[in-house]
């Protein structure tokens, strides 16, 4: 100030009092050329404390020179941070004029200004890096008014500044690290500059969440207080919806992140509900606001279901049910609070059904449906509060068939309770009340519990309502038709209106009910022709609407209401043309298009709330057909009719088709499962027979050890005993040894023959089912791999029948030697202990062969059972023949199909082999089909010769 002093004094002891553009002009001047640092210092700080007086002129003649001073003042923070006030005093629209006599004026001058300034400042893109290079200073009084200047250029400029930022490396990142500054003013000020920065732009928002920004919220939420926090958790929550908003990937993000379980500590409020400050109210409206975008219906189904499931989980939706029932909540939190609980519960039948079986807390308890229904049929509660119980009643019925039986069944006169108030009876109360909104909401609410639900349409006939002593019960259809006749409001009329063709469409019985009351057409009729104002307008558009409705779902059960005469009633008292004119009052209609948008029920008034949006699709839906069948003669209704026969005798036919295909299935399921026991019994018998193979080995290897002891023991053996006895075995052991076998060499032969004969028919199925469907040749598979397994089976068989051959010729070698020893001279005591150790090997080995013969025969009795379920697949097989026959023609089909793609492939070769000689012709190399080829062909032949060489060894 001292150099703003030196700047005007001179000229004020002359007595000329110079202007603020000339003082700024010098200014400009000094910084300009100055040299020393403290003066360009001097002469920034003197421009910024003008800047808000003289804003258009330090605007226009400072701007490039202070941005100069940003790129060459670097190293002194204090020139830049009155240079970064400087700029944004220029361009923010938050200064406060000191004219006060047109301070409106000048306001929208100001918002001018600051917006041309702006445009002015974004004319170099370098000007928005130059910032977010400066924003890395860690000074207090650099970074601060960085942040208030880039956070008003986002204002005034939002999607130019993000583009900038989008393209500038690290450009997000570093303004991400501002929410991890220890200075809660920076801090602060970075959740309201990331909250502009992500608006509308969803590839920011993206690279934001993955800056760990969800993470570093709810930790900034929890250490502020969670709901019971300030204006910070109000800003983060902000931030928050801006990130997951419209935004699948995010959402997607956070819910696989675990963030929404540490949501519910948000909702989890006391006992004592008195007091609630602005602050907190705002909070919690924030916070379930936040909840809602995850499980908004404007959602893809599947984002929204898989959240729905954890909030039910974590036990988000319990915590959201205790608010609900809890005293003492502000009615705006509480409207809130409903509206989030119904579409945390729409779609989801396991919410709906917790839902379903939670209570109030009152004495005696009551389920909170009935109690949200007492506030929405009571006049006496806020509009918004109604249509928040009716959209929550909404949502508990969409898509949840049981919840409307359960809704239904409590109008019928079985299971009424008349200790207790029920969901029927209070839907009921509203829809005969005085309250032409209690009768709209409750029309709506019935209609609901009706939608795509015949079963329950037809429930619905069996109400009977008791209008006063001594007159007989009506039915609820019928008293719905009285009330419209008696010219009651036109909301009431709408409600009911829209009631009964929810009601009619698809159920032919409710049809022939309504027309079987000869007032109804009549009166149909009439509201139709005649000539009302526009309020009656849309009340004819639903009268004509149900009377097509009638006509669609029509029948003919009645003679005097049959479709033909309907048709020809209105042709004659209405006329088609005016017919089709009235129904289309209802999509017109501006109230329609508002309803059409979202599920939810938002009007500005009650007087507003005419439409339903689950009736606008249904609108949409019939309209057509309706005018469709006004105008069909009553042959295309005939040839329709004969269609409709032929559908049905071809549903009936694909359902029994159907049937054989599952029965199909299941039998190829007993195949699978009697094929999986084949193979473990298959598994366990080779087992057995490996088992058999190693005692075998063992065995040889003892022979082989006995008959060289008994080669060297030759020599000197001797003949102890006489004649009739050979090293203690007697010639008819031996004889009797050959005879066995013999037998087990015929066993033997016996069993081969069987084999080959097993080996036969699995060939014959094998070549049976070779060309079935997928199914058959899944079971052509699995009898190729039994046949496989027998065959093993059969190898091994064959080896260890080789391997007792062997051992018989080596046994009868070993008889010889010991005749030939028998005859020789006797000698010492020796040889003859030998002898009797060879007598008891010999013994053991005729043990093991006698083990041998038992496996055998047990091998024999498992390969009966083997054939005796070969048996049950080639009967399967025999089965599965007749389709064969049908799959034949559709080979043949698609052999045509495969023909025709091998022309188009081939001339797709032929056009890629001109290709390759052009691009040789441009000398491009090109690898050659036929080198790859031949290089695969080597291959293949190394892999052959490899082959051949494992199946000679």
């Amino acid at each position: 100030m001292n150099f703003l002093r030196g700047v005007m004094g001179g000229q004020q002891s002359s007595g000329v009092q110079p202007s603020g553009a000339e003082t700024i002009q010098k200014l400009c001047d000094r910084v300009v050329s100055s040299t020393l640092l403290e003066d360009r210092r001097d002469a920034v700080r003197a421009l910024k404390s003008l800047s808000k007086k003289y804003r258009l002129e330090v605007g226009t003649q400072a701007m490039d020179i202070l941005l100069n001073v940003l790129q060459t003042d670097r190293s002194d923070s204090e020139i830049i941070g009155y240079a970064l006030d400087t700029l944004y005093n220029i361009v923010s629209n938050d200064t406060e004029e000191a004219a006060e006599s047109e301070e409106e004026n000048q306001q929208v001058q100001a918002d001018d200004l600051g917006v041309q300034f702006t445009e002015m400042f974004m004319k170099q893109q370098e000007n928005v890096t130059l910032l977010l290079s400066i924003l890395e200073e860690f000074d207090f009084h650099v970074r601060w008014p960085g942040v208030k200047l880039l956070t008003t250029l986002l204002k005034q400029q939002g999607p130019q500044v993000q583009q900038i930022v989008l393209v500038s490396p690290m450009g997000v990142s570093r303004l991400m690290d501002l929410l991890d500054d220890s200075r809660e003013v920076i801090r602060n000020d970075g959740l309201l500059l990331l909250q502009q920065l992500t608006k509308g732009n969803a590839a920011i928002q993206k690279i934001v969440a993955f800056e760990s920004a969800f993470e570093r919220l709810l930790d900034i939420i929890t250490e502020e207080g969670s709901s019971d926090g300030g204006i910070v958790v109000e800003d983060c929550l902000i931030l928050l919806q801006n990130l997951l908003k419209y935004n699948n990937s995010n959402q997607n993000f956070f819910k696989e992140g675990s963030y929404i379980q540490r949501m519910k500590p948000w909702f989890e409020v006391g006992d004592d509900n008195s007091g609630w400050s602005a602050q907190k109210v705002t909070n919690l409206h924030l916070m379930l606001q936040l909840v809602r975008v995850l499980v908004s219906p404007m959602n893809p189904p599947g984002a929204t279901n898989s959240c729905q499931k954890v909030m039910y989980q974590c036990g988000l939706l319990q915590q959201l049910c205790i608010i609900l029932m809890a005293t003492g909540v502000p009615a705006d939190i509480l409207t809130e609070t409903i509206n989030t609980v119904s579409e945390v519960i729409r779609g989801s039948q396991i919410n709906q059904d917790y839902f379903a079986s939670v209570n109030a807390p009152s004495n005696p308890p009551r389920p909170a449906i009935v109690v949200l229904l007492m506030s929405m049929v009571n006049e006496r509660q806020p509009f918004v509060l109604r249509c928040a119980v009716l959209y929550c009643f909404q949502c508990f019925l969409y898509k949840n068939q049981k919840g409307q039986a359960e809704i239904v069944a409590t109008l019928l006169p079985s299971t009424i309770d008349a200790t207790s108030l029920s969901a029927g009876q209070l839907l009921c109360g509203g829809l005969f009340s005085t309250d032409s909104l209690s009768n709209w909401c409750a029309a709506v609410a019935l209609a609901h519990a009706l939608l795509e639900n015949s079963t329950q349409k037809e429930q619905l006939l069996r109400v009977q309502l008791a209008t006063s002593i001594g007159n007989p019960p009506v039915s609820l259809l019928q008293q719905c038709t009285n009330i419209l006749s008696q010219g009651s409001k036109v909301q009431t009329r709408v409600g009911l209106l829209m009631l009964l063709c929810t009601w009619l469409s698809s159920c032919p019985i409710a049809v022939t009910h309504f027309l079987h009351n000869a007032a109804n057409v009549p009166f149909l009729t009439a509201q139709i022709s005649e000539n009302l104002g526009e309020e009656e307008q849309l009340v004819q558009g639903l009268c004509a609407l149900l009377l097509g409705i009638c006509i669609y779902y029509n029948d003919s059960s009645l003679e005097n209401n049959t479709k033909e005469k309907l048709k020809q009633l209105i042709e004659k008292r209405i006329g088609k043309e005016i017919f089709i004119e009235k129904l289309s009052f209802i999509n017109k209609h501006e109230y329609y298009s508002k309803a059409a948008q979202k599920p939810q029920p938002i009007f500005s008034s009650p007087d507003h709330m005419m439409f339903d949006h689950e009736f606008t699709k249904l609108v949409k839906d019939l309209e057509a057909v309706i005018i469709k069948a006004i105008y069909k003669s009553s042959e295309e209704d005939k040839k329709e009719e004969e269609v409709k026969k032929s559908l049905e005798q071809h549903d009936n036919i694909v359902s029994h088709y159907k049937n054989v295909i599952r029965e199909q299935d299941i039998q190829l399921e007993e195949l699978k499962q009697s094929v999986s026991s084949l193979q473990a019994k298959n598994e366990q018998f080779q087992t057995t027979v490996s088992q058999q193979l190693a005692q075998i080995q063992q065995h040889k290897d003892q022979y082989n050890l006995l008959k060289v002891q008994l080669g060297k023991d030759n020599q000197h053996h001797n003949a102890h005993n006489s004649s009739a006895q050979v090293n203690g075995f007697q010639p008819e052991e031996v004889s009797r040894l050959k005879e066995e076998i013999e037998e087990l060499k015929k066993q033997q032969d016996l069993l081969k023959g069987e084999l080959s004969e097993k080996n036969t028919l699995i060939q014959n199925l094998s070549s049976q089912a070779g060309s079935h469907t997928d199914q058959v040749t899944g079971g052509s598979e699995q009898v190729a791999d039994l046949q496989k397994d027998i065959e093993t089976l059969r190898s091994q068989l064959f080896v260890q029948s080789s391997e007792i051959n062997r051992l018989q010729t080596e046994r009868m070698e070993l008889l010889q030697k010991t005749e030939a020893n028998a005859t020789a001279p006797s000698g010492d005591n020796a040889p003859q202990a030998k002898s009797t150790e060879l007598e008891e090997k010999v013994a053991s080995l005729l043990k093991e062969l006698n083990s041998t013969k038992e496996e055998l025969k047990a091998a024999s009795e498992e390969r009966a059972s083997l054939k005796q379920e070969l048996d049950s697949v080639r009967s399967t097989a025999a089965i599965l023949q007749d389709e064969k026959l049908k799959l034949t023609q559709e080979v043949g089909e698609s052999k045509k199909e495969q023909d025709d793609l091998l022309i188009l492939l081939a001339d797709q070769d032929q056009k890629i082999l001109s290709l390759k000689n052009k691009l040789k012709e441009l000398g491009e190399q090109v690898e050659d089909e036929d080198d790859l080829e031949s290089v695969d062909a080597a291959d293949e032949d190394d892999l052959d010769e490899d082959d051949s060489r494992d199946d000679d060894m």
